[in-house]
């Protein structure tokens, strides 16, 4: 895929073996976010098992001038990886809303400071 080449993703198993199968899964999760990130520089993937039984999955994305990071902890792995990456999803739409927000109204300021001469011709 072509997404893929850009990402370096980085695995991190604490005392837990991961299938080829969940993997997969992460990866076609992660490529969705090629759609909101324009460079994904690097993800890192720390999946362990508790003394409980519990996965913890902490995943972070780094971008050029960002950092989106996120924690879960449930009993599949699956849960832990879905949770997350909503997480991180939810991150970048407000980071994305927030710099909207300020184009918006830098536009709005710079549309107060003109001065247009009465004498213009339109």
């Amino acid at each position: 895929m072509a997404g893929r080449k850009n990402m370096q993703i980085r695995y991190l198993f604490n005392g837990e073996k991961v299938s080829q199968k969940t993997r997969d899964y992460l990866e076609k999760k992660i490529e969705k976010f090629n759609k909101f990130l324009e460079k994904i520089l690097r993800i890192e993937v720390e999946i362990e098992k508790d003394k409980k039984n519990f996965f913890r999955v902490e995943i972070m994305i780094k971008i050029p001038g960002s950092i989106y990071r996120s924690e879960e902890i449930s009993e599949s792995i699956e849960g832990s990886l879905d949770m997350t990456l909503e997480k991180i999803q939810q991150q970048i739409r407000k980071e994305k809303g927030k710099t909207r927000i300020a184009r918006k109204r830098g536009a709005q300021s710079i549309k107060k400071k003109i001065v247009i001469d009465p004498n213009a011709r339109f």
